[in-house]
């Protein structure tokens, strides 16, 4: 692996979606690079993910001085964390390309730097660089929803805005207070997340911070009472753009909390796991029984989507490792499964010109290898064993028992929820007699079909052959909660937070 892979994996994408939008080219012109661009990503992912180590350090680091008199410092790295959660980002991107039908070159050129930006948050180990690649990332899904989104996008637009404007105030306010405090404790300015982790922090401007912090990515998982801005988002977005927001941009607010809630705030999340654990199975409870009053496919899966968030962000609050495994290897499963399946329903949308449930049937009739695909997908989003959700969702649920066997029960009924209307909507769609509109409903190209196979065998191999994937990331996982679990009851005695063991960064 060369040794800016990293940033070439960021930058690639973003210069090709600047030019895209700045250079006089065609639409199929800007289709095709677009798709070229995102497999150069997808074959250096690839590489990154088979050349992983797993030792539990940060590896492909990238460090640079960058605003020396702050400590902001460019900085790099993929760890045990990260390595899934990057890999979804690169494995999906492509299919959009391919799959859906083409638009104006404006819309690829955003979607492109939306996957560079993504990455970038991902891969930063710098606070603040974390919260620039955010930004970034923001901006083309509003215009991606405010330009080429359904007739009733600017409402949907304005309600996003507001919501994750209001959210990044908030994580700049967390994060200055971090670095504030960081330079009175050690007398000098870094927002390195390994470096922020020795803080001791405590009272109640830290409990502040605290909020702050979790309420900028309860926003963007969406964790329940913070999700009200999805259903519309979802709805009114291209079907490209909800595959992004739901498949990739969701887990980065997961990804957040773990990677700069946990190993800093360490204290305040143990004194609100109860409170935070109940608002995931609450939020699960609550889109689950959403999702069944739905008559809209698309906004169907949207509550569905939302729902799952909530079991992925109950294991990061169970603070222990089989749950927060489970949430890491459930951001994957779950990027792959419910990400296509929205591709499937925008297929459906634009053979049809419908999304409505009961103007569908006897598509399985029409088109097997099309119902096919979407059974495993949905098998995969409902944690059928054989298929890479079953894996998440049992490690979660086992995690859940451990912190609370009410928890981890009520957890456990609000899955058998999402059977129950997935079961329903596969039946009406896919079963019953077919319909005027489905009645010549033609099945997937041989492109179409070659384009979802691997993603489809990715969520098999993932159910039937975790252990390649887990043990990548298990090591990390043991430190984390290590380091936060150990801490925790201490400082929780003595309101001093004395530190064990963090990461160490590894040169590759």
């Amino acid at each position: 692996m060369f040794e800016y892979a990293l940033s070439f994996m960021i930058f690639l994408p973003i210069l090709a979606g600047i030019s895209i939008l700045a250079l006089p080219i065609g639409n199929k012109a800007a289709r095709f690079s677009g798709g070229v661009v995102a497999m150069i990503v997808l074959l250096i992912g690839i590489e990154l993910f088979l050349g992983f180590q797993g030792s539990g350090a940060m590896e492909f680091v990238e460090n640079r001085a960058w605003v020396e008199s702050l400590g902001i410092r460019y900085g790099l790295g993929v760890d045990g964390i990260s390595l899934l959660v990057l890999m979804a980002g690169s494995v999906l991107f492509p299919m959009v390309f391919c799959i859906l039908s083409i638009r104006e070159k404006g819309f690829y050129g955003n979607l492109l730097i939306t996957q560079g930006a993504m990455i970038g948050a991902i891969c930063a180990t710098d606070l603040i660089l974390f919260y620039i690649f955010w930004e970034i990332m923001l901006l083309p899904i509003f215009f991606m929803i405010g330009i080429y989104g359904g007739p009733n996008r600017l409402p949907a637009t304005l309600k996003i805005t507001l919501y994750t404007i209001s959210g990044s105030l908030l994580m700049l306010a967390g994060l200055v207070y971090v670095g504030v405090a960081h330079h009175e404790q050690f007398g000098f300015w870094t927002f390195d997340i390994i470096q922020l982790s020795s803080l001791e922090l405590g009272g109640g401007y830290a409990v502040l911070a605290f909020f702050m912090m979790m309420i900028a990515f309860a926003i963007k998982i969406p964790l329940f009472p913070f999700h009200t801005w999805l259903p519309d988002a979802y709805t009114e977005a291209p079907n490209a753009t909800t595959f992004v927001l739901s498949a990739i941009m969701a887990k980065i607010g997961v990804y957040g909390v773990i990677r700069f809630v946990v190993p800093v705030f360490e204290l305040e999340l143990a004194r609100f796991a109860v409170l935070l654990s109940f608002a995931g199975v609450v939020g699960m409870i609550y889109c689950g029984l959403a999702a069944i009053a739905q008559k809209d496919l698309k906004r169907m899966l949207a509550f569905s989507s939302a729902s799952h968030m909530g079991i992925i962000a109950l294991g990061v609050f169970c603070m222990n490792t089989q749950a927060l495994t489970g949430s890491l290897f459930q951001i994957a499963a779950h990027a792959t499964s419910t990400g296509i399946l929205f591709l499937f329903i925008g297929l459906m949308e634009e053979r049809l010109q419908t999304r409505e449930i009961a103007e569908l049937g006897g598509i399985a009739y029409r088109a097997p290898i099309f119902a096919t695909f979407f059974a495993i997908a949905m098998l995969a989003s409902m944690g059928l064993p054989g298929t890479s959700g079953f894996i998440g969702e049992f490690l979660i649920i086992l995690g859940a028992i451990k912190f609370s066997g009410f928890i981890g029960f009520l957890a456990g009924t609000s899955l058998i929820i999402g059977v129950c209307y997935m079961l329903w909507m596969f039946q009406r769609v896919f079963f019953e007699k077919p319909k005027e509109q489905t009645d010549k409903f033609q099945d997937l190209s041989l492109t179409e079909a070659l384009t979802f196979l691997p993603v489809i065998l990715l969520i098999l191999a993932m159910g039937i052959f975790p252990q390649p994937f887990l043990k990548r990331i298990e090591p990390t996982v043991q430190q984390h909660i290590a380091a936060a679990t150990n801490t925790a009851p201490n400082a929780l005695a003595s309101t001093a937070r004395p530190r064990t063991s963090t990461p160490n960064y590894q040169k590759n």
